[in-house]
């Protein structure tokens, strides 16, 4: 799953290099969601789907252990005070996540928000989660790959403005 998966270019993008896997994008926008599934149609990648929901639902969709991996890629950090709650690496975000996931599933985060950064690994540390591996700069670290090389609109943007792109993924 790709959660707030904007237009769906990390979901497109994971389905072309995992032809033996399904991909799902969830936004709560229509309008984003629609290039990725235009897309997904246009090259006939018959094992990529999106859903118009809201994250918070998510357990209404999945099935308990269904879900192999989470993609959150470039989220609202939701910076303004208070607002720690609807961060989709929030504890009950998680909480739902844990639902989904298979016992060996993985949470993957992508931002160059370091606040967001910084908070996650806090959650994950106060969860006693998994933290498999993290980064400050993606770009410069030896575990970029070419699955992390999949970028988005808005990770382009932040590269072409000298940003770093933090990256983490961490188990349950």
């Amino acid at each position: 799953l790709e959660l707030a998966c904007g237009r769906g270019e990390y979901t497109i993008g994971l389905a072309k290099k995992f032809l033996e896997k399904n991909f799902i994008g969830i936004d709560i926008k229509g309008a984003r969601i629609w290039r990725g599934a235009k897309t997904g149609m246009e090259e006939n990648l018959k094992h990529v789907a999106f859903l118009r929901i809201r994250i918070e639902s998510i357990i209404q969709y999945f099935e308990k252990n269904e879900v192999a991996e989470i993609w959150i890629t470039f989220p609202d950090p939701f910076p303004q005070k208070g607002a720690a709650k609807k961060r989709l690496t929030s504890p009950r975000f998680l909480d739902m996540y844990k639902y989904i996931l298979k016992s060996t599933g993985i949470v993957h985060l992508k931002t160059d928000n370091l606040e967001l950064f910084d908070y996650t690994l806090e959650v994950i540390q106060q969860g006693g989660y998994t933290l498999n591996t993290f980064t400050n700069d993606l770009y410069q670290s030896d575990i970029l790959n070419d699955t992390l090389k999949i970028q988005t609109t808005y990770e382009k943007k932040f590269l072409q403005s000298g940003k770093k792109i933090n990256y983490l993924n961490f188990s349950f």
